[in-house]
């Protein structure tokens, strides 16, 4: 009976893509749900949380207030508020540039990460994914991030992807990898961050 009702579901979503959209959209407010929860204790709202995620994933060339605001596609005026107040809760840290000081980084404090670590979300989120199969999740991962990919595209807006999969990304060895666009050497931990300067490799982009 689960195998029939599979195949229906697999029929609707050929039949109306827009049954896909539902999911996503749905599977997001119950995620923003979880968010509020997690961000009651500590009076946080959920663009807080999403900031402390995506600090938590950017590399080198995205942790900055201006790269927050186009991967969260929100105003300057909102990221300068949420950062500050997460500033005043010792949950970011803020760091001048090695190269040029008029540029202000940021990163998440030992606090952060904790908070992170332990937040109700993450754990929600691997509760619900626990029967599924890693290979459907890089499967449906896969599908999701072409579509976001379009989609900001279309749109002319920041297209953010995983440095492993860009293409500028170049393999020197066993551990060490370049960034082709801005010549700097990364380490494998470094190329699973997220980065802003990403772009789809041919065959992605195809």
């Amino acid at each position: 009976m689960r195998q029939a009702d599979g195949f229906r579901v697999e029929a609707r979503l050929d039949k109306n893509p827009l049954v896909l959209l539902e999911l996503v959209e749905r599977l997001g407010n119950l995620m923003r749900s979880e968010l509020r929860k997690a961000g009651a204790d500590e009076t946080l709202q959920p663009v807080h949380l999403h900031a402390l995620i995506y600090l938590s994933k950017a590399n080198r060339y995205s942790n900055t207030p201006q790269a927050l605001a186009d991967y969260l596609g929100l105003t300057k005026g909102t990221v300068s508020q949420t950062l500050l107040l997460l500033d005043r809760r010792g949950l970011i840290e803020r760091f001048e540039d090695d190269i040029d000081r008029r540029v202000v980084r940021l990163r998440l404090s030992s606090a952060g990460e904790q908070f992170l670590a332990e937040s109700q979300p993450a754990l929600a989120w691997q509760n619900a994914t626990r029967n599924i199969s890693p290979n459907r999740i890089r499967n449906a991962t896969s599908a999701l991030r072409e579509a976001l990919v379009t989609l900001q595209e279309d749109n002319e807006g920041s297209v953010f992807g995983e440095c492993s999969n860009c293409s500028f990304c170049q393999k020197l060895s066993q551990r060490i990898y370049r960034c082709g666009q801005m010549g700097d050497r990364l380490s494998g931990p470094e190329t699973r961050k997220l980065c802003r300067i990403y772009q789809p490799k041919v065959d992605e982009a195809a």
